[in-house]
């Protein structure tokens, strides 16, 4: 079980930062795909715009 009221350590942060930073970056990316990229990933436009929308800190 994960204690959420635990004090976080810098690192943690830093990499809490760092999964936002990267998770935003593939979302902006994921628009630009061309539907046959979308295709060949095995996903629909609605499943990459469900998760374009999605804002950063949302797994």
């Amino acid at each position: 079980m994960t204690n959420h009221h635990a004090p976080l350590s810098l690192a943690a942060i830093a990499e809490t930062f760092d999964v936002w930073r990267e998770r935003a970056h593939q979302r902006r990316e994921l628009v630009h795909w061309s539907e046959r990229d979308i295709h060949d990933a095995g996903l629909s436009v609605g499943d990459v715009m469900a998760e374009a929308s999605k804002p950063f800190w949302r797994a």
